[in-house]
């Protein structure tokens, strides 16, 4: 029995330090030097302050600002420790009725708007993190926004159309924008 107990703890040993030490310090170290600012999470600063990550949607709630898709984490919106979706079917009573709660509170933020409700303001997404939303998203609330701003309509566009991304390699997914790079935009601004 010790002549198979001292290999299995030698191989036991080797493998620990280099599959848990010496690969994930030369991946993290490649991922630095090749990907420097997704390695640190994409964070985005003002003042030299953190104020969040490009990756990662925030719960913003005020008039004054975008409002980015729903988030089905938990126990807070946006909990990156809980990334999921909410598991709900397109049947299921939960979801038509968080859906319809959604709708109303966007009509109530913006009654005169007539405006269709885009998909994604009232969905969440797969990954409940999601940190962008739709052109349509954002046309969508850029009349709330100017007038809770007293800005113009055409300067919160143009914000709109700055901020805003194509494609994945001009033909995956849909043209999105960034709601925390928006906001940030539009507190810069004004």
């Amino acid at each position: 029995m010790k002549s198979t107990f001292r290999p299995a703890l030698v191989l036991f040993a080797v493998l620990t330090l280099i599959c848990g030490v010496i690969y994930p310090y030369a991946i993290t170290g490649i991922g630095k030097l090749a990907f420097s600012e997704q390695a640190e999470g994409s964070l985005l600063t003002r003042s030299g302050q953190v104020v969040g990550s490009s990756l990662i949607g925030q719960a913003f709630s005020s008039p004054q600002y975008f409002w980015g898709r729903p988030s089905a984490t938990s126990p807070m919106p946006n909990n990156a420790a809980a990334s999921s979706g909410s598991n709900q079917g397109p049947l299921n009573p939960a979801l038509i009725d968080s859906v319809k709660g959604r709708i109303a509170a966007l009509k109530a933020a913006d009654p005169v708007n007539a405006l269709p409700v885009p998909v994604d303001l009232v969905t969440a997404s797969a990954s409940g993190l999601d940190p962008e939303i739709s052109l349509a998203a954002a046309r969508y609330q850029a009349a709330r926004i100017a007038r809770a701003r007293e800005m113009q309509p055409e300067e919160v566009q143009s914000i709109i159309d700055r901020y805003s991304q194509a494609q994945y390699f001009g033909f995956f997914g849909e043209p999105r924008v960034n709601v925390l790079a928006l906001n940030l935009a539009l507190d810069q601004r004004h």
